[in-house]
């Protein structure tokens, strides 16, 4: 695949060299110097070879015809993977526009479609697809998620917010709600919208995008029909269109499917690896790579979030040992603990057994508790844990702060080591001085508490650079590197410090 797109790069450059206007003000040129080096025979000639040349090239480089995509059979609409496809795009370093994700059900379609028949509610879907489509732009796409919904990926353009969708999602009701002629009757439909931004995306790519708008059409869906909901920190992730029972998600985490890959964290000012996120990851054997949004809300519906957290601890401390065994000390990682795991009230004696039988020294774990989980206070159980790991000597990171409502006399009370700073606040930090401004005052905060800060979801190099500039300690996000396996992870670190290194040396030799 990678050599198919470099072959297209190619192609794609000749040509625009090759039908560039001022290309053509070189063929009167080119014609003088025949005449003067040939005379009127070699003038003929290049007066026939050179257009000639120019439309052979123009010929062998015509961009190839796109690989046919399977439609839906009644629309004609694109189905999930070209829109997973769209929705990637928006989150590349040279997106010309991110991709807000809009998702539209018809009311009662099921009930709908048993009253009306299949050709009826074929008409009904068919014109439908056809309002939806007259409702967006050209650049816009619009595709079959199932039987009366579609997913849409809309380019969120310069003040494109959160209102400016709302009324889009409105405008694309109204277009559904206008009576469609069956026959000797009319179809009155209503539908719910469930739509999600960007920059609250939970990661930055399409799986986890969509994944985000169909868990707001769901709350839509249960509000009412006609409902719009925006996707929220605070919804639980849908389950992906395959759900997977409990015993496949045992096998997953027993076989070594399901394990932790790694997200470095960076110091904002050096750039030195100070750490790295343990972040689960599904491996399936024939479905390939699925997304976590895909499979975590069906590991806490089988109830299993606390083998899932022994998988990842377990896996996290043999990754420190095995990159110093390789001659690489990362200082820290982080593991993600659960309500669920929170709850169980031997939880920090089995992670206390875990480090001593790695022989790891507490100070090297870090422990990511939630934002909200950490404004429970009253549950007895989860601050018995929490105050136990942080007197062994673990440090507590608070993650997504800013999203839910934990109070600063909690940060105080837990020891808090660090607050990770939700990706929605980083979004855009670099041109939009709302965002500049929530994020000092985050930095203020942390700064009175005498508590480290760590930027999450730093997606562009300008983001990077306003968080160093503002003072931000830790920064982690795609602009550094994507999770990755404990092997490539060790691949990646040795040849960021070589490069650091390097980097360092420069401007001494200079």
């Amino acid at each position: 695949m990678a050599i198919v797109q470099g072959a297209e790069q190619v192609k794609r450059r000749i040509r625009a060299v090759l039908t560039a206007p001022h290309l053509a003000a070189f063929l009167p040129a080119t014609m003088i110097l025949a005449y003067w080096y040939g005379g009127e025979h070699l003038m003929v000639l290049v007066a026939v070879v050179f257009p000639g040349l120019l439309a052979i090239g123009g010929a062998l480089t015509r961009p190839s015809p796109p690989a046919l995509r399977k439609v839906d059979a009644t629309t004609g609409l694109p189905e999930r993977s070209r829109l997973l496809e769209q929705l990637d795009l928006g989150f590349t370093q040279d997106a010309d526009y991110e991709k807000s994700c809009l998702v539209l059900e018809i009311d009662e379609i099921t009930k709908l479609a048993e009253q009306l028949g299949n050709d009826a509610i074929d008409h009904v879907l068919r014109t439908v697809s056809d309002r939806l489509r007259t409702a967006l732009r050209e650049t816009d796409l619009i595709c079959v998620l199932g039987v009366g919904r579609f997913g849409l990926s809309i380019d969120k353009r310069q003040r494109v917010d959160l209102e400016a969708t709302l009324q889009l999602a409105a405008r694309l009701q109204a277009a559904v709600s206008d009576p469609i002629s069956l026959d000797q009757t009319r179809v009155l439909l209503s539908s719910c919208v469930g739509f999600a931004l960007p920059g609250k995306s939970p990661e930055a790519n399409g799986e986890v995008l969509l994944a985000a708008a169909e868990s707001a059409l769901s709350v839509a869906i249960q509000s009412g029909p006609g409902s719009i909901r925006a996707f929220s920190n605070g919804m639980t992730p849908r389950v992906g269109r395959v759900e997977h029972n409990r015993d496949t998600l045992l096998c997953a985490l027993d076989e070594g499917q399901i394990k932790p890959w790694f997200q470095p964290q960076l110091c904002v000012k050096t750039g030195r690896i100070t750490g790295c996120e343990a972040l689960a990851r599904w491996q399936h054997p024939t479905m390939g790579l699925i997304a976590p949004g895909a499979f975590l809300p069906a590991l806490a519906k089988a109830g299993l979030l606390e083998r899932l957290g022994e998988v990842v601890l377990f896996e996290a401390l043999t990754a420190l040992r095995d990159w110093e065994s390789a001659g690489f000390i990362v200082p820290t990682v982080a593991v993600n603990l659960s309500a669920d795991e929170l709850s169980n009230p031997t939880l920090s004696d089995k992670i206390r057994w875990e480090l001593d039988r790695f022989d790891t020294p507490p100070e090297r774990l870090v422990v990511e508790i939630l934002e909200n989980v950490i404004a429970q206070t009253e549950d007895d159980v989860a601050i018995h844990n929490v105050t136990a790991l942080t007197r062994a000597g673990c440090k507590i990171d608070l993650d997504d702060f800013g999203t839910g409502n934990a109070a600063i006399a909690s940060i105080a009370r837990f020891n808090v080591h660090r607050i990770k700073i939700d990706r929605s606040f980083v979004t855009h930090i670099d041109s939009d001085t709302d965002q500049q401004s929530m994020i000092s005052a985050i930095l203020t905060i942390a700064k009175q508490l005498n508590v480290g800060t760590l930027a999450e979801g730093v997606e562009t190099h300008a983001e990077h650079a306003m968080l160093a500039a503002l003072g931000c300690d830790h920064a982690q996000g795609y602009s550094i590197a994507r999770p990755m396996p404990a092997d490539e992870f060790l691949d990646w670190a040795l040849a960021h410090e070589q490069k650091r290194a390097a980097d360092m040396v420069a401007p001494k030799l200079a």
